[in-house]
């Protein structure tokens, strides 16, 4: 159409709907009005279109505890849902009839024109169906779907953890006048757990020692998702401490190989201490002629703020 002068300057003055009356086809016999609907409609119709050939999908969320996201559960599930509607059996008809939308005139699409640009995008009247029921159901008054409620039986696999997503293919909402159902996502959602927390495969566990115990050292049983195990806590051990028990975390959903415990020993100052334990705690005190010897860590700290003040006071 370019290459012609005379339909040129037509174009330039009045765009695409300069050949609308003549049927809009340039030298190759091609449909103008179809290349730009086609193009547009694939941008903002196509979507639409294949949205409308099933169901809306639904979303679930499901609280588990740890155990049950780690060792796997079944659950069963009530979802609010549109189904099929019995009387019409998901028709929205009385008697069966249909005749062609009166907005699209049965080709499921409109137009519309703005200047050189024509965009289509799926019929509001008919929802692309392109036909309209001529004696509308009662009970789901021609929409083919009525409200409903079901129950499902999900087995949730063993390894999941926060936000994964199991996928029900077609229990999602029924689609208009019988076509397939959508899918229903049951998302998870693992509550906080009194003891343990999650980091992918690992989990972590802060376990309170007395002050004895990190200074001379033992065993110590600690909980784990198989039954207790035992950490050896060498003498001067200090707060804070991480103790790695290998295997004894998560085996994932996906594969692969568990995850380890990790277990961060933290040093409790006693409380509540009866007459002679205080005594105890005053001799032990005061057989700490030096105490830099015994308390490393407090020794560097005291030279650090020593030599923050001499920087300071001789700035």
């Amino acid at each position: 159409m370019l290459s012609e002068p005379d339909r040129r300057r037509l174009y330039d003055a009045h765009g695409h709907a300069a050949f609308e009356g003549s049927g809009g086809r340039g030298p190759s016999g091609a449909d103008f009005g179809d290349i730009f609907g086609d193009i547009f409609g694939d941008i903002f119709g196509a979507g639409a279109r294949q949205r409308a050939r099933r169901g809306a999908d639904l979303r679930y969320v499901v609280e588990l505890d740890l155990e049950e996201a780690v060792f796997g559960a079944s659950r069963e599930i009530q979802i609010p849902t549109l189904d099929d509607c019995k009387a019409c059996s998901g028709s929205g008809s009385t008697d069966g009839k249909r005749k062609a939308c009166g907005t699209c005139r049965g080709h499921g699409r409109v137009r519309m024109q703005n200047g050189i640009f024509s965009i289509q995008q799926t019929c509001p009247a008919c929802g692309g169906a392109g036909q309209v029921v001529e004696s509308p159901c009662k009970p789901c008054r021609g929409a083919g779907r009525v409200e409903g409620e079901k129950t499902l039986a999900v087995k949730i696999p063993a390894g999941v953890d926060e936000g994964d997503r199991i996928r029900l293919a077609g229990e999602g909402q029924a689609g208009p006048r019988g076509v397939p159902s959508g899918d229903l996502f049951v998302e998870v959602h693992v509550k906080p757990h009194a003891i343990f927390q999650r980091d992918g495969a690992d989990l972590y566990c802060e376990v309170p020692i007395r002050f004895s115990q990190a200074a001379l050292g033992g065993e110590l049983s600690v909980p784990t998702l198989g039954g207790d195990a035992l950490i050896k806590i060498p003498p001067e051990t200090q707060s804070g401490k991480l103790f790695r028990l290998r295997g004894k975390g998560v085996k994932p959903v996906r594969g692969g190989e568990p995850g380890d415990l990790l277990c961060r020993v933290v040093v409790e100052t006693p409380v509540k201490l009866t007459r002679t334990q205080k005594d105890l705690l005053e001799q032990f005190e005061a057989s700490f002629e030096d105490g830099r010897e015994h308390t490393p860590r407090q020794s560097g700290w005291v030279d650090g703020v020593k030599q923050f003040w001499d920087r300071l006071t001789s700035g």
